[in-house]
């Protein structure tokens, strides 16, 4: 391998990065961006620069504007709701005095979701402790659900309510069994170029024919838009589990609706250590409800197994859906847009134009 002749100056490290940065002049003003803030803002730097920071991100009711304003503070806000070009986003963020330049500032801005992206999208900790208990229970259930049928022969027929409320008890104990597995696979399925649009219509079709009929379903596509990189089942599961949770949310609301929107977006990326390099994740499909929303308290923790809002829910769909488009090589998000009272879910894929054979290392 050939190396190169000079490291690179600090000006290509900068350019080089994966999150956002810009330079803020002791007035706020923008002075120097990177193509991961140009990316990030949706604006290009010529536009950028001369705006105040202020001008370009909305911070709400956060509180972080007047800890910026805080001329020798660093501060780190993680998680925190901002809007950029009208649109609301979470974003993490950092902010370092410069001791040499009073008042100058080194501002970095990432998705509040690419840190659960960084490097390999295979099982952590959490979730391989659900698949090792997996394992250890299913050979106790085999050894029940045989019990229950031996015992079953040696009963009056009318005695065998019992023994099958047994049966069916542990059957449905081993499917909870299969999907606590799945979350610790580190099988990964091919992915190849897919109709993304195709496929939100396929898991409509299915989720519709078990849907409430009052429940109504809008469509909102960008038909401009290139074929994905995923696999053609994973993305049609991930789409159900979600449209399924949608419908289950509204069906109850004054004006139950479920939309699905697609369209392209800049400024998301994912570290893929596969890949050696940051993945854009441009194309978006977002499915909205008019439901009540998720519990304040859980909604942190919508992607860890075993959380759920739902009476009789087991808390595993959104763990699955989490893997499922991690496996892919995206990001899910979820958000509670209190103006227009939606609950929000966003999947972001990357356009099926990259290297596929990096992928298949």
């Amino acid at each position: 391998m050939t190396l190169p002749s000079a490291a690179p100056d600090p000006r290509a490290q900068i350019s080089g990065l994966v999150f956002a940065l810009l330079l803020l002049d002791p007035d706020f003003r923008i002075v120097e961006v990177n193509p991961a803030a140009e990316d990030l803002l949706g604006q290009s730097a010529k536009r950028l620069v001369g705006n105040t920071f202020f001008d370009v991100i909305d911070l709400g009711e956060s509180g972080v504007e007047e800890r910026l304003d805080r001329d020798q503070a660093q501060l780190v806000a993680r998680g925190i709701s901002v809007r950029i070009a009208r649109q609301e986003r979470r974003v993490n963020l950092t902010m370092s005095p410069l001791p040499t330049h009073p008042g100058w500032r080194v501002l970095t801005l990432t998705d509040a979701g690419q840190a659960d992206m960084a490097g390999d999208s295979g099982p952590d900790a959490s979730l391989k402790a659900p698949a090792i208990l997996a394992h250890e229970i299913k050979n106790p259930l085999a050894a029940i659900r045989g019990a229950s049928q031996l015992i079953a022969r040696k009963l009056e027929q009318g005695d065998h309510g019992l023994t099958q409320l047994i049966s069916s008890e542990v059957d449905r104990i081993a499917r909870l069994i299969d999907r606590m597995q799945e979350l610790g696979s580190k099988t990964r399925e091919p992915v190849g170029p897919v109709n993304l649009h195709e496929s939100i219509r396929k898991a409509i079709a299915t989720v519709r024919t078990g849907a409430a009929s009052h429940v109504a379903f809008v469509e909102e596509f960008d038909p401009s838009l290139p074929p994905v990189l995923a696999n053609r089942d994973l993305l049609e599961q991930v789409l159900i589990n979600l449209l399924t949770n949608a419908v289950d949310a509204c069906k109850d609301a004054a004006e139950p609706e479920v939309s699905v929107r697609t369209r392209f977006v800049s400024g998301l990326a994912a570290n893929v250590l596969r890949l050696g390099s940051a993945l854009r994740l441009p194309i978006e499909v977002s499915v909205a409800d008019t439901g009540p929303g998720i519990a304040p308290q859980l909604s942190d923790h919508v992607f860890e197994p075993f959380v759920t809002s739902k009476k009789n829910g087991q808390g595993l769909g959104l763990a699955l859906v989490k893997k499922m488009v991690g496996d892919m090589n995206g990001r899910v998000s979820y958000r509670r847009d209190s103006r227009s009272e939606l609950t929000i879910f966003k999947v972001h894929l990357a356009m099926s134009d990259i290297r596929q054979e990096a992928l298949d290392e």
